[in-house]
């Protein structure tokens, strides 16, 4: 039955109680189609023959009902706000409804707007209800338009808000702050720039300029449209500012990669020319830019703001701790910060997971979500995504496939795009080729750019010219190729000594003006963050880095350390390879930080795209000849060099291509697993038989030995 049907036939009795007296409807109250809908009507509605005929009600409970009506019908405004605003369900404002409807009430300003912000944030949320009672009345006010425009603004259809403020102004009535801050809001669901410098214009025109929430919800706007600059601009404009406004700064500069800027902003705020107090919010928001950043000191420093100013007891500050230390490397932090917690939701159990899979504790991860399980704790999609990286990371196969089978058997999860990525990723990496692609292609949502990537790397790991050229057409056909992509091609070509194509490569990116992503290292100093590219020339101690990386590559040198020629796609020689490699960016930080710290200080770096295998290895060199431990953050996860070896035991840098000769006498890896999808069965017995890997595999308890 339609909202409509339910409010012209609604019959049942309904007792509703006010804090004065209670009222009664019933059947009498609307048994039929309202004449009234015309409003102004003054007539009753008159009921149908065959209802009259059949109402032998005693005549004590018909005067007792005419006598509550009219009891309605007298009361004050006041007490009809009160019931309205008493209201709990969606059928008791139907019967509101219905009887401000007959008595005209609706078109009482007070009454009306009280019950549409009734109707419209009520837990229904019928938007189509709420547009219905604003339909009906006749000359509504800017509060009416108000509610509806933030409705619009909260619901599917924000476009709707934006249309709903222009035919205020056409109507003639004039918005308030709150219809610019609504409507604003709507624009920013719509990612609409040019509608809100609309509203901008309009806010200046008002004479709003003043009104610092609203400014503060225009800034927000900005910085969701990446208009970082216009967004900073009105916040110089402010007359006050207080600390909503600077967690919007805060926010809008991280929504544009500003995150060293993001930093900044927590001493300036403080300062005695502002003197704004950080809250919660703000330091939820530089946790998450320290995060990004990989600044474990200016993390350090929020941890002890936050534990001064009684923040401790705050979950989603903790579980941003844990994500903060996990990402910055520093995993012995992140499991005290988990340890000290009294109480520990899903996403903490997630967070701490992902820290350690991301950090090469794949089999730690394992068994903390045990724990997890142990502890009654249900997990969700991040924490399976947690756990299938963990094994993906940790070359974790067969773990993998059985966790992968138990989401939907055992946690009664379906897999996303995420998991399958995880599992594509895992696969792929352990040189089953074949089977990531059939995996790929059995899935029930459609693949996105970002799985096909996955395969893509795995290709050029392996050196699959073939299936990595089939993933590049999959990637066009999605019109989503991007410079990465061509550079993973090259590099597929590259690793069998395929110059032709290298070079074909090269000329198509640079007919279509295709650029790669510079690589970008980070490392912080004593609070501050130091950013070095490739042949970097803008540091102010750059002379001295560069010496600095003279000094360490003789020293290496000395120690056995070769420049690995594979990393360098150019089709050049060897010496000229070198100098290449020999300026790359993750490079240069470490020898920065090698020049500015003490002896046995940790180093770390964080960088944007992945770690190459020459790189990798002088990492690995440098933390044994200069006994210190050296900790990389790139695209993919964290390397901890220790003593000259890595966490990732070169598992994610080194070619991991098995063996598929029939001759093989190396070692078996045996293990039983239960399987209960038929069609994982037939990846594994496709790809895994001809490895040298042999698993034993129990499908619905019958064994299968391949």
């Amino acid at each position: 039955m339609t909202v409509i049907s339910n409010l012209l036939y609604y019959r049942p009795s309904l007792t509703i109680l006010s804090p004065r007296y209670s009222l009664s409807f019933s059947s009498g109250f609307a048994t039929t189609p309202f004449p009234c809908l015309h409003f102004g009507s003054s007539h009753h509605p008159i009921q149908p023959q065959d209802q009259q005929q059949q109402r032998p009600l005693q005549k004590p409970l018909i005067k007792e009902q005419k006598q509550q009506r009219i009891q309605l019908i007298q009361s004050s405004e006041k007490d009809i706000i009160s019931i309205i605003k008493s209201c709990s369900r969606q059928t008791h404002l139907i019967q509101i409804h219905a009887h401000i409807i007959r008595t005209s009430l609706i078109q009482n300003p007070t009454i009306s707007a009280n019950f549409l912000s009734r109707a419209a944030f009520s837990s229904s949320r019928d938007i189509s209800y709420s547009r219905l009672i604003f339909s009906q009345i006749s000359e509504p006010t800017v509060s009416h338009y108000n509610t509806m425009i933030r409705a619009y603004s909260l619901s599917k259809f924000p476009e709707e808000g934006f249309n709903l403020y222009r035919q205020m102004r056409q109507r003639g009535v004039r918005p308030d702050p709150l219809s610019s801050s609504f409507v604003l809001k709507s624009c920013t669901r719509m990612s609409s720039l040019m509608g809100g410098k609309q509203i901008h214009a309009r806010i200046l025109r008002d004479g709003h300029q003043s009104d610092c929430l609203l400014l503060t919800t225009l800034m927000d706007l900005y910085g969701s449209c990446e208009n970082g600059h216009e967004a900073r601009q009105v916040f110089d404009d402010m007359p006050r500012r207080d600390t909503v406004a600077w967690n919007v700064l805060i926010s809008c500069y991280a929504r544009n990669g500003r995150n060293r800027d993001s930093l900044g902003l927590f001493n300036v705020m403080q300062s005695p020319t502002y003197g704004s107090e950080p809250d919660d919010v703000t330091c939820l928001l530089l946790l998450q830019a320290c995060t990004h950043l990989g600044a474990l000191e200016f993390g350090e420093r929020i941890h002890s703001y936050i534990e001064e100013h009684g923040y401790g007891d705050h979950l989603n500050l903790h579980n941003s701790l844990i994500s903060m230390y996990s990402r910055c490397g520093c995993l012995d932090k992140a499991f005290q910060v988990f340890k000290g917690m009294s109480g520990r939701n899903v996403v903490t159990w997630s967070a701490m997971i992902s820290g350690l899979a991301m950090n090469g504790h794949g089999r730690e991860a394992i068994e903390l979500f045990g724990e997890m399980q142990r502890m009654g704790v249900p997990p969700d999609e991040q924490t399976l995504t947690g756990v299938l990286s963990a094994c993906s990371h940790g070359g974790l196969v067969a773990e993998g496939l059985r966790f992968f089978d138990c989401m939907r058997t055992e946690f009664g999860i379906m897999p996303n795009i995420h998991h399958y990525g995880c599992m594509a990723d895992l696969l792929g990496r352990a040189g089953l080729l074949d089977q990531a692609y059939q995996l790929i292609n059995s899935m029930v949502v459609k693949p996105d750019s970002t799985i096909w990537r996955t395969l893509l790397g795995a290709c050029k790991i392996h050196g699959d010219v073939a299936l990595g050229e089939h993933v590049i057409e999959h990637l066009i056909e999605l019109k989503a190729q991007e410079a990465g992509d061509y550079v993973l091609l090259l590099n597929i070509y590259a690793s069998v000594g395929n110059w032709e194509k290298v070079a074909d490569v090269r000329k198509y990116m640079k007919e279509r003006g295709i650029q790669t992503t510079p690589g970008c290292s980070t490392i912080e100093l004593k609070g501050e963050v130091h950013e070095f590219v490739v042949d970097d020339n803008s540091h102010p101690r750059k002379e001295e880095v560069y010496e600095m990386l003279d000094e360490i590559g003789k020293q290496l040198k000395i120690a056995g350390f070769v420049a690995d020629m594979s990393s360098e796609l150019h089709n050049v020689g060897a010496q000229e390879k070198g100098n290449m490699l020999s300026c790359h960016s993750e490079k240069l930080a470490i020898a920065f930080g090698v020049l500015a710290t003490l002896p046995g200080t940790t180093i770390r770096v964080a960088k944007n795209l992945r770690i190459c295998v020459d790189c990798h290895n002088f990492a690995k060199f440098l933390s044994g000849v200069y006994n210190r431990e050296v900790v990389v953050r790139d695209r993919n996860r964290f390397h901890h060099f220790r003593e000259g070896h890595c966490s990732c035991k070169d598992y994610w840098i080194q070619d991991q291509r098995i063996t598929r000769s029939k001759d093989y006498k190396g070692p078996v890896l045996e293990q039983v697993y239960v399987l209960h999808t038929p069609q994982l069965l037939h990846l594994i017995t496709a790809g895994i038989s001809s490895t040298t890997f042999r698993f034993k595999w129990v499908l619905v308890g019958s064994l299968v030995e391949l």
